[in-house]
C-alpha cells in the first residue's frame, strides 16, 4: 500500500504492547507515493466506540497533539489515518494501544517483605517472594497486571512469568518518578483458585551503584505495588490489589545485587507466609515511560568452553555485552556452582578482573566482583539470574568435588533496552566494517535502560558519556524515547543551584548532600552541558519540539549557573596575572571544576610505563587550567539554548543568549586564541574543539586547522584526543580540506587508535586508547562507548549522508560521500521521520555510481566527488559521474 500512510506510533514505551498516559501524541511516516505535503484525516476507535474524525494539517505527522478526549485507566485504543485528498489515498493499517492505570485510579497499597531491618548488608540480601490466592469465574475476557516497585520485581501468575521485560521498573531517580509496567496475564489465569506472585529485590533503588560499591540513597526499604484486573464477557470486572491480605517469604534468591551478582538455592525451603508490611514506603506518582523496555534480545552459544582444571571451566560467548548466563546442567542435588563474569582473560587463561578494581586515594580498594552462584536441587531447574546483569565476554564456571559440566547447557543472555534499529552501514573494507560493528555492541551494551558508561565497573550513567555519543545514537537506533526517559532523571536529580548531576539517576543523591566531596567535582563543562546538548540532537534527528520545552527550564538553570560562576569565579593563574578580572574574565569559566578532555592518550615514562596524570599527581590535575575547555562548552550551551529559545517562540530569551555567547566566544578567542590561529593550549583536542564548534573566526580556520595537522604528524600521525573531542577530529579534518590526515588516523593501525583496539581483540570500544597494551595487560573498562563516536563519520562522511545545515528531522539532508582508495563502495539506510533514506554508491574503474532514496517530505543535494551537485525530489535518483 503505497499510497497509505505507515509506520503509526505514539510516543510511549511497554512490553507486549503499547501503553500511553491520557493524551499521547500521534506520529506517522507519509505514504511512499506522495509527492508533496498534505493534511490528513485521522479515525480512532475507544474500546469499539468510534470517535469524530479528527484532521491534522498540512504536513503534519509528527508528535499530533492527542485530538480527542482524555483517555482513562485501561482503555484500548485502534487508530488509524488517511490522506486528505480528493483522490482520496488508502487508508493506514490500524494501530493499537491501551491505556495504562493511571495515577489517581490506583488503588492498591504499596507492601513491602515482612521485616525488613533484619535483611543483612546491601550486596548480600535475599530478595522476597510477596503473593496472595485469588478466586476467578469462568468466562474470562481479558486480565490485565499493573505493577511497579521500589527495587526489581518479577512477577507470575500461576507459576507463568507476566509479560518479557527485564529487571523491571527500570533506573529512574525513585524520588521523582517511578514508572509501572502493564502486562497481559489472560492465558495464565484459570477458573478457580489462583496465585499471584511478585519476587522483589534491591535493584538499582537501593542496591550497589558506582564503582566504590556504595549502597543507592533512594530508601531503605522494598515496596511493591500491583492491581490485576480482570474483566469478564458480561462486563463484570474484578481486581486483586496488594494489601494486607498479602503475605511474604523467603525466595530462593537469597542473594540479589545488580554489580555483586545473584545466588539461588533451588534446594531451599520458602519457610513460613509471614503478613507483608502494608505502606511503609513512600513513592512518586506512577506514570508510563516513554521508552522500550529491558529485554533478553538475543541468545548466544559460547564459542568455546575450555576445562582449565578439574571443575574449572572458562565459556568464551565471543563478544562483550551485558547479560547473563543461563546454565542447564546444575548437577546433583546440593552441587554449588560459581559462575563469574569479566571481559578479559589473563596470560594463564583464566578469567582476571583487576583492571576492573577501584582506587580512591584514602579510601581501600574496591575489588571488582561480578558472582553468581546457584546450589541444585537435582531436578531439571535452569538458573538464569534475572536479579542482577552484568557485562562480559567470558564466564568462569567452577565447581567443587569434580562434578562434570555439559558446555551444551551454557548460553549468553543478552540483556538490554530493546531499541529499534533505524540506521546500517556497510562498505567495501572489511575493517570499518568491523569497527562499525564494535561500535554498535559497545552502545548496545550501555544501553540498559539509561545510557551507562560501561556495563561492569560503574554502569552509571554519566551525562559526559551520552552528550558526546547522542549524535552517533540517532544514527544507529530510535533513541528519542529512551532518551527522554533519562533526561527526566537528569532533571530530576539537578541541584538546587543549577548544577547537573555527573550521572542521572544518582543514586548518591548528591543533591542532598552538597558537603560531599563529590558534590565540589559536580557540575563540569561538558558533563553537565548534556542538559542542553541531548535535547537539542533529539530535536534535529525527530522533530520534536516537546523536548525541548519539556527540559527548557533545567536547561537555563544550568547555563545561567555556568554563566554565574563565569562571573564569579576565576582560576588562580589568572589572579596571580591581575588582582583585578580583565573585561573579558566575567565570561571566562574556568574557576570551578571540569573534568577536562579526559582519558588522552597516556604519556609513557622514560620505561615505557604509562603515566595517568589523575593518580600521578591529583592535587596538580584538579588545579590544573581548564578554562579552555569550561568556556567552548560554555559558548556552545548558551548558543544552542538561544537556538532553543527561538523554536519555543521565546524571543527575549533567543536575542539575550544569543548576545551572551557572542560575549563568551570573543571572551575565548581573546584568552586562548593568537592572533596566528594558535590556541594557547596547543593541543589537538583544543584544536579540534575550536574547529568543530565555530570558536575560531573564519580567516583563522586554515591556520588553526593547519596546527592541527602538525600536532598528528608530530605524534607519528597518531590521535591525541580524549573524551570530549574525538567524535570530532575526523569531520574537523575532512571539513576543513584534510581528508588524508582524517583517513590515516581512521586507518591507524598502532596505538592509539581505533584498529588497535580491533587488532588485539575488542569486541566493544574501551575507556582507555590502550585497553588492552603491547604487553597484553589490560586497563580500564574495555566496554566504554564514547570513542565510539567515530562511526558517525562512517556514516556522514564515508557513506556521505547528513542532515543539511539547518534542517530538522530530516526533511533536507546531503549525500557527499568522500571516497577512500581501499573502500570501493559503500551502503547505507537511515529510518527517518519522513520513511527511509537509502544511499549507495560505487567506485568501478573511473566511474562513480550513486543512488539516493529520497522519502516523501525530504528533499536531498548530492555532492559528487568532482564537487557537481544536483538536486534529488523524492523518489528514487541515480546518475554516475567520472571519477576525479
Amino acid at each position: 500500500m503505497n499510497n497509505a500512510p505507515y509506520d503509526l506510533h505514539i510516543d510511549s514505551g511497554g512490553d507486549q504492547f503499547t501503553v500511553s498516559g491520557s493524551a499521547p501524541r500521534l506520529s506517522w511516516k507519509p505514504p511512499l507515493e506522495a509527492h508533496h505535503p498534505t493534511d490528513y484525516v485521522l479515525e480512532c476507535l475507544v474500546d469499539g466506540e468510534a470517535q469524530p474524525t479528527a484532521t491534522a494539517s498540512l504536513g503534519q505527522h509528527l508528535f499530533l497533539p492527542w485530538p480527542w478526549a482524555s483517555l482513562r485507566s485501561g482503555q484500548q485504543v485502534t487508530w488509524r489515518v488517511r490522506e486528505n485528498r480528493e483522490d482520496r489515498s488508502t487508508w493506514s493499517q490500524w494501530s493499537a494501544f491501551e491505556v495504562g492505570l493511571l495515577d489517581d485510579d490506583w488503588r492498591a497499597h504499596w507492601i513491602s517483605p515482612a521485616d525488613p531491618a533484619t535483611d543483612p548488608g546491601y550486596g548480600q540480601r535475599p530478595a522476597h517472594t510477596l503473593s496472595t490466592g485469588f478466586e476467578a469465574r469462568p468466562g474470562l475476557r481479558s486480565a490485565r497486571l499493573y505493577a511497579t516497585a521500589l527495587g526489581v520485581y518479577e512477577a507470575s501468575v500461576n507459576g507463568e512469568r507476566a509479560g518479557t521485560a527485564e529487571l523491571s521498573p527500570g533506573s529512574t531517580s525513585y524520588d521523582r518518578t517511578l514508572h509501572a509496567q502493564a502486562t497481559d496475564v489472560t492465558p495464565a489465569i484459570r477458573a478457580g483458585g489462583n496465585r499471584l506472585e511478585i519476587t522483589l529485590s534491591d535493584g538499582w533503588y537501593r542496591g550497589q551503584v558506582g564503582a566504590f560499591r556504595r549502597p543507592a540513597d533512594w530508601g531503605t526499604v522494598l515496596g511493591a505495588r500491583a492491581e490485576l484486573h480482570l474483566l469478564y464477557e458480561d462486563g463484570v470486572r474484578q481486581i486483586v490489589r496488594t494489601d494486607e491480605t498479602w503475605t511474604s517469604a523467603a525466595s530462593a534468591i537469597t542473594r540479589a545485587d545488580l554489580m555483586d551478582g545473584q545466588m539461588t538455592d533451588f534446594g531451599t525451603h520458602p519457610g513460613p507466609a509471614r503478613p507483608v508490611l502494608v505502606d511503609k514506603v513512600a513513592a512518586p506518582p506512577v506514570t508510563w515511560s516513554p521508552a522500550p523496555p529491558i529485554r533478553a534480545v538475543e541468545t548466544r552459544p559460547p564459542r568455546s568452553v575450555t576445562q582449565l582444571d578439574d571443575g574449572l571451566w572458562i565459556a568464551d560467548f565471543g563478544q562483550n555485552a551485558s547479560g547473563w548466563i543461563t546454565l542447564g546442567d546444575l548437577g546433583p542435588a546440593g552441587t554449588r556452582t560459581v559462575v563469574d563474569y569479566g571481559e578479559y582473560l589473563g596470560t594463564d587463561g583464566d578469567l582476571s578482573t583487576d583492571h576492573l578494581d577501584s582506587f580512591l586515594p584514602g579510601d581501600d580498594l574496591a575489588p571488582f566482583v561480578q558472582r553468581d552462584e546457584v546450589v541444585s536441587a537435582g531436578g531439571d531447574e535452569t538458573f538464569e539470574p534475572r536479579h542482577t546483569v552484568h557485562g562480559f565476554q567470558y564466564a568462569r564456571i567452577s565447581r567443587e568435588n569434580g562434578v562434570p559440566l555439559d558446555p551444551a547447557s551454557i548460553a549468553m543472555r543478552v540483556v538490554h533496552t530493546d531499541l529499534r534499529r533505524t540506521g546500517t552501514f556497510a562498505c567495501g573494507d572489511d575493517d570499518l566494517n568491523r569497527l562499525h560493528e564494535v561500535a554498535d555492541w559497545s552502545f548496545r551494551g550501555n544501553a540498559v535502560d539509561v545510557p551507562t558508561d560501561c556495563p561492569t565497573r560503574e554502569r552509571l550513567a554519566w551525562t559526559g558519556d551520552y552528550q558526546v555519543f547522542a549524535p552517533t545514537a540517532t544514527r544507529l537506533y530510535d533513541v528519542l524515547g529512551f532518551s527522554r526517559k533519562w533526561l527526566r532523571s537528569v532533571r530530576d536529580d539537578q541541584l538546587p543551584d543549577g548544577r547537573i548531576a555527573n550521572f542521572s539517576p544518582d543514586g548518591r543523591r548528591i543533591k542532598h548532600h552538597l558537603d560531599d566531596q563529590f558534590a565540589m567535582m559536580t557540575g563540569s563543562a561538558g558533563w553537565g552541558d548534556a542538559i542542553v546538548a541531548v535535547p537539542w540532537e533529539l530535536y534535529e534527528a525527530y522533530g520534536d519540539r516537546e523536548v525541548l520545552a519539556e527540559n527548557w527550564e533545567a536547561m537555563v538553570r544550568w547555563v545561567d549557573w555556568a554563566l554565574a560562576t563565569a562571573d564569579t569565579a576565576r582560576h588562580p593563574s589568572r589572579t596571580e596575572r591581575s588582582a583585578r578580572p580583565l573585561p573579558h574574565e566575567r565570561y571566562l569559566w574556568d574557576g570551578s571544576f571540569h573534568w577536562g578532555e579526559w582519558t588522552e592518550p597516556k604519556v609513557k615514562g622514560a620505561d615505557g610505563s604509562r603515566i595517568d596524570p589523575v593518580k600521578a599527581d591529583p592535587v596538580a590535575w584538579f588545579m590544573a587550567d581548564k578554562g579552555e575547555v569550561g568556556t567552548a562548552f560554555l559558548y556552545r550551551s548558551t548558543s544552542t539554548l538561544a537556538r532553543v529559545a527561538r523554536v519555543l517562540g521565546r524571543a527575549e530569551d533567543a536575542a539575550r543568549y544569543a548576545e551572551t555567547a557572542e560575549r563568551v566566544r570573543d571572551a575565548w578567542r581573546t584568552e586562548f586564541l593568537t592572533h596566528d590561529g594558535h590556541t594557547t593550549g596547543d593541543t589537538q583536542a583544543g584544536y579540534v574543539r575550536a574547529l568543530a564548534l565555530d570558536l575560531v573566526p573564519d580567516r583563522l580556520r586554515s591556520a588553526a586547522a593547519d596546527r592541527l595537522v602538525e600536532l598528528i604528524r608530530a605524534a607519528d600521525t597518531h590521535l591525541g584526543t580524549g573524551f570530549l573531542a574525538t567524535g570530532d577530529l575526523l569531520p574537523v579534518l575532512c571539513d576543513t580540506g584534510h581528508t588524508d590526515v582524517a583517513h590515516e588516523l581512521l586507518y591507524q593501525r598502532t596505538a592509539p587508535s581505533w584498529l588497535y583496539m580491533l587488532d588485539r581483540g575488542a569486541t566493544t570500544i574501551w575507556e582507555d586508547w590502550e585497553g588492552i597494551d603491547e604487553r597484553g595487560e589490560a586497563h580500564d573498562s574495555l566496554n566504554h562507548y564514547s570513542k565510539g563516536a567515530v562511526v558517525r563519520f562512517l556514516h556522514t562522511h564515508t557513506l556521505g549522508l547528513r542532515q543539511a545545515p539547518g534542517s530538522v528531522a530530516w526533511e533536507s539532508f546531503e549525500v557527499a560521500p568522500v571516497p577512500h582508495p581501499s573502500v570501493t563502495w559503500a551502503r547505507g539506510t537511515h529510518e527517518s521521520p519522513h520513511g527511509t533514506i537509502a544511499v549507495e554508491w560505487r567506485v568501478r574503474g573511473d566511474e562513480f555510481t550513486i543512488s539516493v532514496e529520497v522519502p516523501p517530505g525530504s528533499t536531498a543535494r548530492v555532492v559528487f566527488p568532482d564537487g557537481t551537485t544536483e538536486t534529488a525530489p523524492p523518489g528514487t535518483f541515480s546518475a554516475t559521474r567520472l571519477v576525479a
